[in-house]
């Protein structure tokens, strides 16, 4: 008896005129809903206020903020290269005279990173030790 008593239906607690239900906070279906998609949107708002309250500048942030923008001057002399552009070893993007290493004082160890490459491909095999008889 005590089961069906606390299993009885009752109204919404928005009084919206459908039954709630105690798994949906007491809220109907529809209620409910409204109440999932009201959570999300007042946690991105309070993730928002929080750091202007916090007393930090929104105009120092918004350029540390941006993506960095395409490379498409040569780094070397500066010329549009867009499409045409070659990406270094080195991180940089050179036009076709400066894309060689020697023609723009690049950086980047190519000998040490041809001797890793080797040591990777190639590790020692070092036979065991036969015992003599």
């Amino acid at each position: 008896m005590e089961q069906e008593s606390q299993n009885a239906p009752f109204y919404c607690v928005n009084n919206c005129g459908f039954f709630g239900n105690a798994k949906t906070n007491n809220l109907c279906s529809k209620c409910y809903k409204k109440f999932l998609l009201k959570q999300p949107q007042q946690t991105q708002i309070e993730s928002t206020i929080a750091p202007v309250a916090g007393g930090e500048q929104t105009g120092a942030n918004s350029s540390e903020n941006r993506p960095p923008a395409a490379a498409n001057r040569c780094s070397f002399c500066r010329k549009r290269v867009g499409l045409t552009g070659f990406n270094c070893r080195c991180g940089q993007t050179f036009c076709s005279l400066h894309r060689y290493s020697d023609k723009h004082n690049c950086v980047f160890d190519y000998k040490s990173a041809g001797q890793d490459a080797i040591a990777k491909a190639n590790p020692i095999v070092k036979a065991e030790k036969m015992d003599k008889i």
